[in-house]
């Protein structure tokens, strides 16, 4: 559910224990086994426990504030909002630091700006990248032989279920 202040997501969960998870106190555990089961089974999911760091490492771009997880028989995740601080085009760039991103690796502005949007999304496909920089699919293709080739990009997995690699 996204209200104007917070973004709550609720899954039924096999707990270990109740209360409030922090990234100095979780052991790494599904909280829901079967869906868990089926991503790793399709390639879709990342090493478990990287979720709940993920959300502390990036929870704070959208409100200053970490996350709260709530452990129980519903397993919660409340992540704060707050538009004033949330980052949009602008902020994005100066909390990112993709203003002078690849300067000096040499690349031109189309490139940085893939670069960010690679931050954004490691499973950006290549056809979303050119739809949202406005080239073409084969500028795209160019443009990430030459960000491979800089070392500043790399691909994990296959060009279905793969992700991007943001190298810095």
């Amino acid at each position: 559910m996204i209200e104007k202040d917070k973004m709550t997501i609720s899954n039924a969960n096999r707990a270990e224990r109740s209360g409030l998870i922090t990234p100095d106190d979780f052991e790494p555990n599904p909280k829901n086994p079967i869906i868990a089961a089926f991503f790793r089974n399709i390639g879709m999911a990342d090493e478990l426990g990287s979720g709940v760091r993920n959300l502390f490492k990036f929870g704070k771009r959208y409100s200053g504030q970490d996350p709260q997880l709530i452990d129980g028989d519903i397993f919660k995740i409340i992540v704060p909002l707050d538009d004033d601080y949330s980052f949009d085009a602008e902020t994005n760039k100066a909390q990112l630091n993709h203003d002078n991103f690849g300067k000096d690796f040499g690349i031109n502005e189309t490139q940085q700006r893939m670069v960010a949007l690679i931050v954004e999304d490691v499973y950006i496909t290549t056809e979303r990248l050119a739809k949202t920089i406005g080239i073409t699919q084969r500028q795209i293709e160019s443009n990430i032989r030459k960000l491979k080739s800089l070392e500043i990009i790399e691909r994990e997995g296959g060009r279905r279920y793969g992700r991007w690699i943001v190298k810095q």
